[in-house]
């Protein structure tokens, strides 16, 4: 039987960001996906070869979890080049969308075939087994959709099928899941701040404090009340509403402003939050200001979130801070923390390094799944040595 691997997956509406095995290899591929209703032309296969799979990612993917099955794909950079590519829509559950399931198996795939042994594949085929660490919105779990979600994927073999992918061309993955654990993603944000990779505690003033964690996504934002060391289920909250509208706005804005067509909403986020000619695009080799576009539609959402953090704080009046995660607060920290500074000045705090706060989810699945592997362990363990002393 193929040993099973750990896999922790965030299939953030941005991006897909996944650590692997004992967090020595990880993915980030944009969340983007674009139908081909047939196989893309190779300019020349020896040229393929020498390209990066990640950015020609094409392949066939087939699972009874999918409502479109058999369905070929170009999957991340490969589909923000395209006109038909599509992201996760406003309003939509993630658990419930083909798309996620798509780019949670293009992920695993890609893993599957990077790990050494992939050379050695019986026919073109490897067949890999994982333990899956993943989670969903609040608002989805209160539903009790992850249940669903959850049985989707186990019991049931999912292939994905290399198209025209440099180097993996003709290669096809069996994927298997031995178990899965779906964890609301506000718990997963408190378990990276308050644990380091080995489950130790390192942040020992958190632990007891009632806190607030506002997760603000793509599609939707996640509010979740920490006391005594769990999610509070009755006073957590989830909203409808994430980024990603904001920055299709600025998008079609930045089109009909400058006739500047920008591939994706990840390029958006791009243009707000990099180091250097923050909030400028080239416009006919001219580098232009965008400014007034950004400010008044981030400063829009900005204002909403803000409602959202005063209102969870009223009726938690005992918090003693809120830490924003996610990629939408690297995206509105600055209109936040200016709002929170002219109005109610609560105690609030965002990671200075993006990346932090972009990986968190993914990071906090890790700990998590890696914790209870460790238990289930030590469980087998203790029942091995209980059966051997009663022969």
């Amino acid at each position: 039987m193929t040993k099973s691997r750990i896999a922790a997956v965030d299939v953030g509406n941005d991006a897909v960001k996944a650590n692997f095995g004992k967090l020595e290899s990880s993915l980030y591929i944009p969340n983007v996906i674009a139908r081909d209703l047939e196989d893309r032309p190779v300019i020349g296969i020896e040229e393929l070869d020498e390209k990066d799979p990640l950015d020609n990612l094409h392949i066939r993917v087939h699972s009874p979890a999918l409502r479109e099955n058999n369905a070929i794909y170009r999957v991340g950079n490969l589909a923000t080049k395209t006109t038909n590519s599509t992201e996760l829509d406003p309003g939509s559950y993630k658990s419930e969308e083909d798309q996620t399931l798509v780019m949670l198996f293009a992920a695993l795939a890609l893993d599957s075939v990077s790990l050494k042994d992939a050379q050695s594949a019986k026919n073109n085929v490897i067949e890999s087994n994982y333990t899956l660490g993943t989670g969903l919105p609040l608002r989805e779990v209160k539903e009790g959709k992850d249940v669903g979600y959850r049985s989707q994927l186990l019991g049931s073999v999912h292939q994905v099928e290399f198209l025209v992918t440099p180097r993996y061309q003709g290669i096809k993955v069996n994927l298997k899941f031995d178990e899965v654990k779906v964890y609301p993603e506000g718990f997963a944000a408190y378990v990276n701040l308050v644990m380091d990779n080995d489950l130790n505690v390192i942040n020992k003033e958190l632990i007891d404090k009632q806190i607030l964690i506002q997760d603000i996504g793509g599609l939707s934002t996640d509010i979740a009340v920490i006391r005594n060391r769990n999610v509070d289920d009755d006073k957590a909250q989830g909203f409808n509403l994430g980024v990603s509208e904001s920055l299709e706005m600025i998008r079609d804005e930045i089109l009909t402003k400058h006739g500047v067509e920008l591939d994706s909403r990840r390029d958006v986020v791009d243009i707000i939050t990099r180091k250097n000619d923050r909030h400028h695009i080239m416009v006919r080799g001219s580098r232009t200001n965008v400014h007034d576009i950004t400010d008044r539609i981030l400063l829009e959402l900005a204002k909403k979130q803000y409602r959202y953090l005063r209102n969870v704080w009223q009726k938690n009046s005992q918090s003693e801070i809120c830490y924003f995660v996610g990629g939408g607060s690297a995206v509105l920290k600055e209109y936040i923390k200016t709002l929170n500074n002219k109005l109610d000045g609560y105690n609030i705090e965002f990671f200075e390094d993006e990346n932090e706060s972009i990986w968190m989810m993914a990071n906090a699945y890790y700990k998590l799944i890696a914790d209870f592997i460790r238990k289930s362990e030590k469980q087998a363990k203790k029942e091995q040595q209980k059966a051997s002393s009663n022969k």
